[in-house]
């Protein structure tokens, strides 16, 4: 019996079976494998999987580098669709930083996954993605606009990312994140997050109030100003060009 991923899949498919929902019954969740094909890339060669899901009507993508099929520890980051960023390079945000540095990162390694979730603007779609822009324009941070919108200043859901990384019988995870709301959202939904891996980027005179924001006002961990952690606080995240003592 074949041990390839891409065998694997390709079993699934053949089989038309529904991967990913045996256990995803108890919350009405259910993601289904459609695709996958070789990806080489600027970054690595990779393979791409295509997954459709009962839940928000959209296609959602596994980007995958080696045999990840039942494996354990695998690096996963989870990125979040960001037009202006990953398309355009808007210096708004670090959207497309944080998405060539994971890919780049990834490539590297022997084995790793890239899951793109179709989820514009933390959530909120493009159209109000650009209502929340034109509001930060007049002096509102990013939580604040999308409060005056009327939505919480993070709607994205990351139930669907879960199911298809169960989907792939991934065992455990090495995260790469700042964002501790990812770890307690794929534990909810049965992932084992073994590890951290902290993903800070440079920022720029454009997005260093927005990344200042992700951490005062969302918890994002990352850390401007290099203070000192007690010894048990090893994952010390620094931006990317400062000391660890500096501040």
């Amino acid at each position: 019996m074949t041990t390839s991923t891409h065998e694997q899949i390709k079993l699934i498919l053949e089989e038309n079976a529904c991967a990913g929902c045996e256990g995803a019954r108890r919350d009405f969740i259910c993601v289904h494998i459609e695709a996958i094909a070789e990806l080489p890339s600027r970054f690595g060669d990779f393979h791409i999987v295509a997954f459709s899901n009962n839940q928000d009507g959209k296609e959602h993508v596994a980007i995958i580098k080696g045999e990840v099929f039942g494996a354990e520890d695998v690096p996963v980051r989870l990125h979040s669709e960001c037009l202006t960023g990953d398309v355009i390079g808007s210096l708004r945000c670090d959207c497309r930083d944080q998405l060539e540095a994971a890919l780049k990162k990834i490539g590297s390694m022997e084995k790793g996954v890239v899951l793109y979730l179709r989820q514009e603007g933390r959530g909120i779609g493009l159209i109000n993605k650009i209502r929340a822009y034109s509001l930060q324009d007049k002096g509102l941070d990013t939580v604040e606009a999308n409060l005056a919108l009327g939505f919480r200043d993070d709607e994205r859901d990351y139930a669907v990312a879960a199911h298809m990384l169960h989907a792939l019988q991934i065992r455990s995870v090495h995260l790469m994140t700042n964002n501790p709301n990812k770890i307690a959202q794929l534990e909810k939904h049965g992932v084992r997050v073994g590890r951290r891996l902290p993903h800070i980027l440079p920022s720029n005179e454009h997005n260093r109030f927005y990344l200042e924001t992700k951490a005062a006002k969302s918890g994002h961990m990352i850390d401007f100003h290099g203070k000192k952690r007690l010894p048990e606080q090893s994952d010390l995240p620094i931006v990317e060009g400062m000391s660890e003592v500096e501040g």
